[in-house]
């Protein structure tokens, strides 16, 4: 069940973008404004987008769940985003990516931190 905060939030980013592109182009615009301001997409934000775009749940739930981008849990309050494409391993990402690991289920899984594998920042020369 969502929150006042939440609920507003969904139906404040609705609002805003609700009218691009016939309706359904304010899809992506509406799911990064919600997640820029609560940090994931709730689930029980997915039936209420539906209806005020047209779409069926299944719709905006594929949306949500095919880009990587999209949170659907609250994430802890530091975010910490490895690359883990071919590039950036071989630059030594993959010892990062496992140290990050073993640090993050080192505090007996209460992490400070959410972990993230992501692909290509544009930082693999750094």
């Amino acid at each position: 069940m969502l929150s006042d905060h939440q609920r507003e939030t969904v139906h404040s980013a609705i609002l805003e973008h609700q009218s691009q592109q016939f309706n359904q182009g304010g899809l992506l615009p509406i799911l990064h404004a919600i997640q820029d301001r609560l940090g994931f997409i709730p689930a029980d934000a997915t039936p209420i987008i539906a209806k005020a775009l047209n779409l069926s749940r299944a719709e905006v739930h594929g949306v949500i769940t095919f880009y990587h981008h999209f949170r659907q849990e609250q994430p802890a309050k530091t975010i910490v985003q490895v690359c883990r494409a071919e590039a950036c391993q071989s630059m030594g990402a993959e010892v990062l990516w496992q140290h990050a690991c073993q640090r993050a289920s080192s505090d007996g899984g209460d992490s400070a931190i959410t972990l993230e594998p992501v692909y290509c920042l544009g930082l693999c020369s750094t």
